[in-house]
């Protein structure tokens, strides 16, 4: 695991879905946890399914004071993503890439982006994907990889950090959940339970 310097890294600006409004990325962590969960394009199929995934835990973050935040590297394909409804928590973009930069969150090449994207941690994930009417898209960066950063309030410390090897690799459920120490009741590949009233 790379070291990451918190107090650097909140530097940087990402700038609001909603409002347009830049903000220091410290600010996500200032008077809450914050589970940070970097998109490797708001239009590839893995991303949007993985969103809609980690999206599960949110009551019960929600609950426990802790901030849900997706970050993407571009525009391109924002709203849609936003329209599709796939994340449940704020969203940010970091145009520069300059946190995927400081945390480590390698680019892929030409060459090496091929075989990651055919890799059977992709096709399993794409597959799961297509089995919740998940699509996708080519637009945008395809270089880009991702990961999540789980910070404590005030930028204590870092409570988790993973980085994406192949775009298929994601932290299950029970993990973020554990590193945020919230008892969720949902687990990874689970569909959310939604109670109607009567």
């Amino acid at each position: 695991m790379a070291t990451i310097d918190l107090a650097h890294v909140g530097k940087n600006l990402v700038k609001s879905a909603d409002t347009g409004e830049s903000v220091e990325l410290r600010s996500l962590w200032q008077d809450q946890p914050v589970v940070l969960f970097f998109l490797r394009r708001f239009g590839c199929q893995i991303c949007r399914w993985m969103a809609s995934e980690i999206s599960k835990l949110e009551p019960d973050l929600q609950a426990s004071g802790v901030a849900l935040v997706g970050i993407g590297p571009e525009d391109v394909g924002l709203k849609e993503f936003m329209e599709g409804g796939f994340f449940k928590g704020s969203i940010y973009v970091d145009e520069p890439k300059k946190c995927y930069k400081d945390l480590g969150f390698k680019r892929y090449t030409a060459l090496s982006v091929v075989p990651a994207a055919l890799g059977k941690k992709v096709r399993d994930v794409a597959a799961k994907a297509s089995a919740e009417g998940i699509k996708g898209n080519f637009s945008g960066d395809l270089l880009q990889s991702g990961g999540i950063l789980i910070v404590a309030k005030g930028g204590e410390k870092i409570l988790l950090h993973f980085i994406q090897d192949s775009p298929g690799d994601h932290v299950p459920l029970e993990d973020i959940s554990k590193a945020v120490g919230v008892s969720a009741k949902v687990k990874s590949g689970q569909k959310p339970v939604t109670l109607g009233l009567t």
